[in-house]
């Protein structure tokens, strides 16, 4: 690089002229997402346009080309929104997330499909389930287990009695802040509202600043900044989009116990989803009451070297004392040595069900 001082002025004009190059290529992909659209549509009139093993080697080719400044997941980021525009212009996805307006779980549907799907609130876990179940949505974003507080119980629940499919995942790092409303007298606050999970993962830091609060649970953290917005003397742990939301001020940011803290969310539909080369399976099993049932189970997955990544046991609805254990692992059912092990698990089983075989998160 030439060792002459650039003015500002010429650096303006380079901008200008990046700019001008930007806009061009982004409406060339765009152009080129709306033939992929016709010559799908050409040979099935009722083709799938979104394909998350496509998106996710797209992203993580994106990743690998990325030289800096910008970090890896940042340039993932902006170009899933230029994705997200482009497939809208084939057909705009329909989401249904875990609502109200402004929860965490709408964040994570925006950050997996971005901005440009249209996304819909449902009342509970089930009523999204049921959206995808009826065609109504594309897909579902819903929570899974949290880094702090574990699995979310009642979404493993529903999956025992649904033939949805697994078909993607996020992992959404949580912040929690402290808000209030324009009218809320700072120094009076007796009323702290959350869901219970939020309080959980804040307990030490409210145990710390305000312990003689009133802790109120409620069904989300949207439902609390939304309830703060008419009282005077109350506080809500949420978000930043339930905060920009309800047009709440921050008290305290980041308020959660542990920097790590992070939730995982999947996306369900309908279809299963091809090989992307890195991905994960997600089964379920019902095994016999008998010693040395887990060791059955899992035996085989060491002896052929899979990586699990999860378990999770949840009481069987068929009988007393029996359970039901929720496996995750790396790898794709299209694979001969995790079709030979299932295999094999399945003849030791009452019930073996693959729940979805889909790309590991990657953002």
């Amino acid at each position: 690089m030439s060792d002459t001082p650039i003015n500002l002025g010429e650096l303006r004009q380079r901008i200008d002229q990046l700019d001008e190059d930007i806009v061009r290529l982004i409406s060339d992909r765009a152009r080129c997402a709306q033939q992929v659209a016709r010559v799908k549509l050409a040979d099935d009139e009722n083709a799938v346009f979104y394909r998350p093993e496509r998106e996710a080697q797209v992203l993580r080719r994106i990743m690998s080309l990325n030289e800096g400044p910008l970090d890896d997941e940042e340039m993932a980021r902006l170009f899933r929104e230029i994705m997200s525009a482009c497939l809208a212009l084939e057909k705009p996805i329909k989401v249904a997330y875990l609502g109200p307006e402004g929860t965490f779980t709408q964040q994570a549907a925006l950050k997996h499909f971005g901005d440009s799907a249209v996304s819909l609130p449902m009342a509970a876990i089930d009523e999204v389930f049921r959206e995808v179940e009826a065609g109504a949505v594309n897909y579902g974003v819903v929570p899974v287990e949290n880094s702090t507080e574990g699995v979310v119980n009642h979404t493993l629940d529903t999956f025992i009695d649904s033939s949805i499919k697994i078909c993607g995942e996020v992992v959404l790092r949580i912040h929690h802040h402290l808000l209030v409303s324009e009218n809320t007298r700072r120094d009076k606050v007796t009323r702290i509202y959350s869901h219970p999970q939020s309080f959980g993962q804040c307990r030490k830091w409210l145990d710390a600043h305000f312990p003689h609060a009133e802790r109120v649970p409620v069904a989300s953290n949207a439902e609390a900044a939304k309830l703060v917005k008419t009282e005077w003397h109350s506080a809500a742990i949420a978000g930043d989009m339930a905060a920009k939301l309800y047009g709440l001020t921050h008290i305290a940011e980041k308020i959660e116990d542990r920097p790590d803290n992070s939730t995982r969310f999947l996306i369900i539909g309908s279809e299963g989803v091809p090989s992307c080369g890195e991905d994960k399976t997600s089964v379920v099993v019902a095994m016999r009451n008998q010693p040395g049932a887990l060791h059955d189970l899992l035996e085989p997955f060491h002896r052929h070297g899979i990586d699990l990544t999860r378990i999770e046991t949840r009481p069987s609805r068929t009988g007393a004392w029996n359970y039901v254990f929720f496996i995750d692992f790396k790898g794709h059912t299209d694979e001969p040595e995790v079709a030979s092990v299932l295999e094999e698990v399945s003849r030791g089983a009452l019930e073996l069900r693959v729940l979805g075989s889909y790309p590991q998160g990657v953002m």
